[in-house]
C-alpha cells in the first residue's frame, strides 16, 4: 500500500501519465491531418501536458494548504483550468496543431477533473491530520 502511495505522490508519474496519455489523444484528435501534423501535436500536447501537471501539481499542493475555507475549495482548480486553457491554446497555435479545440477539449477537461480531486483529497489529508 505504501507503494501505491508513493507512486500517487510522484511528480514523475503524474508527468509520464499525462504525456503519453494527452499526447496521444492529440495524436488521435489530429490523425485526419497529412504526417507530421499529428505526430507534432502529440508531442506538444504531451510535453505541455507533462510540464502543466508538474507545474500544477506543485501549484495546488501550494495552493490548498494556505487558502481558508471554500476558497481553498474553488481557487486551485480554477487557477490551474484557466491556466492549462491559455497555455494550450497559444502553444498550439504557434506550433500550427490543425485541430486546436479538439486537440485541447480532452486535456483541459481533465486538468479541471484532476485538480478539483487531487485538490479535495489534499484538503481531507490535511483536515484528518489535524
Amino acid at each position: 500500500m505504501k507503494q501505491v502511495t508513493a507512486a500517487m505522490r510522484s511528480s514523475a508519474v503524474h508527468m509520464a501519465v499525462a504525456f503519453l496519455g494527452m499526447g496521444g489523444w492529440a495524436v488521435f484528435a489530429n490523425s485526419a491531418h497529412p504526417m507530421p501534423r499529428p505526430l507534432i501535436a502529440g508531442v506538444v500536447q504531451g510535453t505541455l501536458s507533462a510540464l502543466i501537471t508538474l507545474f500544477l501539481k506543485r501549484m495546488i499542493e501550494a495552493m490548498s494548504v494556505r487558502l481558508p475555507g471554500s476558497v481553498g475549495g474553488w481557487l486551485p482548480p480554477v487557477v490551474a483550468m484557466t491556466v492549462s486553457l491559455v497555455l494550450l491554446t497559444t502553444l498550439h497555435w504557434l506550433a500550427g496543431t490543425p485541430e486546436i479545440a479538439r486537440t485541447i477539449a480532452v486535456p483541459l477537461s481533465v486538468t479541471t477533473v484532476y485538480s478539483s480531486f487531487y485538490n479535495l483529497a489534499l484538503r481531507r489529508g490535511a483536515s484528518a491530520a489535524r
